[in-house]
């Protein structure tokens, strides 16, 4: 299967990250990881997660709140300060990456060519290897010049995905609402996946189970 980049930054939305790492491990596709410093602070602050120790023990930590622990599901986690790890460069093969929640920062940053952590420079070799970039800001009052660097990064070739649910298929829960946004995700990475209702569908059959928050 493919291998796909998946960047966790500051600004809320912890729980999309999560069901996005899950969608990708449970489809067997590989991840390489990268979280910030803010990115740590959120997932404890809204998943109660406290990322601890080494890098390997954070890899534990992470693989036991999703619940991965079959020897061929395979989850890497990267220093967010280690510029010269594999995902820096465009020679390293990968089908695309998602960066999710994406701080209104870390968005500035991508827009401006400044790659002042691991995260942004992937984010850099996606754009000048015309590979997929995902950003999925949470923020909202949006000022101008968010949406000017919105902008900006669009036009060098990245989707804005903002976490923006829709209500059309009829959410009865929160993990309705954060499947509706990571299936949307998934679709824009070309990964067939059954996690909402779409419009004018009636049913969607089951294809990843829902968890609770």
């Amino acid at each position: 299967m493919s291998v796909y980049v998946v960047g966790i930054t500051g600004g809320s939305g912890a729980p999309y990250t999560k069901r996005l790492l899950e969608a990708l491990l449970q489809t067997e596709h590989q991840v390489k990881a990268v979280i910030s410093a803010a990115g740590e602070e959120v997932l404890k602050i809204e998943l109660g997660l406290h990322l601890e120790g080494t890098l390997k023990h954070k890899e534990e930590q992470l693989k036991v709140l999703l619940d991965v622990d079959k020897p061929d599901i395979e989850l890497e986690l990267f220093d967010p300060k280690d510029l010269t790890a594999s995902i820096s460069s465009g020679s390293f093969p990968s089908a695309g990456m998602v960066i999710a929640p994406c701080s209104m920062g870390t968005l500035g940053r991508i827009a401006m060519g400044a790659s002042s952590n691991l995260v942004e420079r992937a984010a850099d070799v996606m754009l000048k290897e015309r590979r997929p970039l995902i950003l999925v800001p949470r923020e909202t009052p949006l000022s101008e010049i968010h949406l000017r660097n919105m902008l900006w990064v669009r036009r060098a070739g990245a989707e804005v995905l903002p976490a923006m649910p829709g209500f059309y298929h009829n959410p009865r829960s929160i993990s309705d609402l954060v499947d509706f946004i990571v299936g949307r995700i998934l679709d824009r990475l070309g990964i067939q996946n059954n996690l909402f209702r779409r419009w004018k569908e009636e049913e969607a059959p089951a294809y990843l189970s829902l968890d609770e928050f």
